[in-house]
């Protein structure tokens, strides 16, 4: 258990990379550092995927390119309904970057989805999202009506909904990826040769990807409710 209480630590711990002494000394967290390295290969891979695009005779590179683009905003676009159609590309983007930050571990960087930082900073992007989905659609004095529904006597609990949301989802994301972690370690030491494999599959991989997904879906669920 010590060992297990190590390696939790280990993986709590999110050290700073490098200062940047031009904005007061300010450290750069390792998990800020790795989302950079996702961010700069998925942009070199979009450029790579999007090199060459043809209208007639196109290449299988494309023909692949546009079938997963299409399948994704179509993914993304029957969770949230017609009315949030212009969010999607946004959704579409976080569920990459998630999936891809998830499984990032396999490579052996640490996934930044274990830093309590990034998946807060997720949710909260996503609550403001929400939040002025609802604004832009209703209007801010309708909007604001809105928290008196059904009866005025509920607006607190209405208006507290909207600090609840962004920590269900950024605990919902950091506890199962954590969680993931903790199970592994501790089939590890139980069965330390062959068994932690297809458990490592699931978790790093399927597990990972399951996470993406229910992040999206929640958040397109909460702007469908806001224009709706």
């Amino acid at each position: 258990m010590e060992k297990l209480a190590a390696n939790l630590l280990e993986e709590l711990t999110c050290e700073t990379v490098f200062t940047i002494p031009v904005l007061g000394g300010i450290g750069v967290a390792e998990s800020t550092v790795i989302t950079w390295v996702i961010m700069a290969l998925l942009v070199l891979l979009s450029l790579w995927l999007t090199r060459d695009l043809k209208v007639n005779q196109i290449s299988k590179r494309q023909a692949a390119v546009e079938a997963l683009v299409t399948w994704l905003n179509g993914f993304v676009e029957d969770m949230i309904g017609e009315e949030g159609k212009e969010y999607v590309p946004y959704l579409v983007s976080v569920l990459i970057y998630i999936a891809v930050a998830n499984v990032i571990g396999l490579i052996g960087l640490k996934p930044p989805t274990k830093d309590l930082n990034v998946t807060v900073a997720l949710a909260v992007m996503s609550i403001v999202l929400i939040e002025a989905s609802g604004i832009r659609k209703k209007g801010l004095k309708k909007w604001a009506k809105g928290f008196a529904e059904p009866v005025a006597i509920i607006a607190p609990i209405n208006v507290l909904e909207i600090f609840i949301r962004p920590l269900s989802l950024c605990m919902r994301l950091f506890g199962n990826v954590l969680g993931a972690f903790v199970i592994m370690e501790l089939i590890k030491q139980l069965v330390p040769v062959g068994l932690p494999l297809p458990f490592s599959f699931y978790f790093d991989i399927f597990d990972g990807l399951i996470q993406a997904y229910v992040f999206v879906f929640l958040t397109s669920l909460f702007i469908k409710e806001a224009v709706e």
